[in-house]
């Protein structure tokens, strides 16, 4: 099975050449679920753009793992959709990296889409929460990205909304799933 998109097809996660078709992949998932993995591989098969809310903190000076204000979130959401829409006005794809909890920020998203008349599809990283916490425990060890605080992560996860079934969100459990599936 490959990802198709009208009438350009990608199999076996190879690389094609998207026209002028704007396609947003929305990732959507708990920290440490494999959402930037995802991104990474996805990216340059879809010919798309990464766009990291997580990336955008950063330039901010602000880092999600230490836990940050909700106007502060607000304004690095603002960028993001800046961000997206001229790449997407532009005939461009993206794959957007961020937990996109909860739903009102995926609805803005395709909303979003909409309105620049590109594709959309959510992309729902499904990882339980005892691998989530392996990995941030192993993460400690071996620094693959920032941490995240302890209470940070608690709260993040308690009050992760998974997509509702009327989202037609599309869930994997990692990257190799993500090359597979037919869009």
């Amino acid at each position: 099975m490959g990802w198709a998109v009208g009438v350009y097809v990608l199999s076996n996660c190879s690389p094609v050449e998207w026209l002028d078709v704007g396609v947003l992949v929305l990732l959507c998932g708990t920290s440490f679920s494999g959402k930037s993995t995802i991104a990474r591989a996805l990216a340059p098969r879809l010919a798309a753009q990464i766009v990291s809310l997580d990336e955008i903190n950063e330039r901010r000076g602000l880092w999600g793992g230490d836990g940050i204000v909700v106007e502060e979130w607000v304004r690095t959401l603002q960028i993001a959709h800046g961000e997206v829409r001229e790449l997407l006005a532009a005939g461009r794809s993206v794959v957007v990296d961020d937990t996109s909890s909860p739903r009102f920020l995926r609805d803005e998203w395709r909303a979003l889409a909409g309105e620049v008349g590109a594709r959309f599809t959510l992309l729902y990283v499904d990882v339980d929460h005892a691998t989530v916490r392996r990995r941030h425990a192993a993460n400690r060890v071996d620094s693959q990205r920032r941490d995240v605080a302890d209470d940070v992560l608690d709260q993040h996860l308690a009050g992760f909304e998974v997509p509702a079934a009327d989202e037609g969100a599309v869930r994997v459990a990692g990257v190799d799933q993500a090359c597979r599936i037919g869009w």
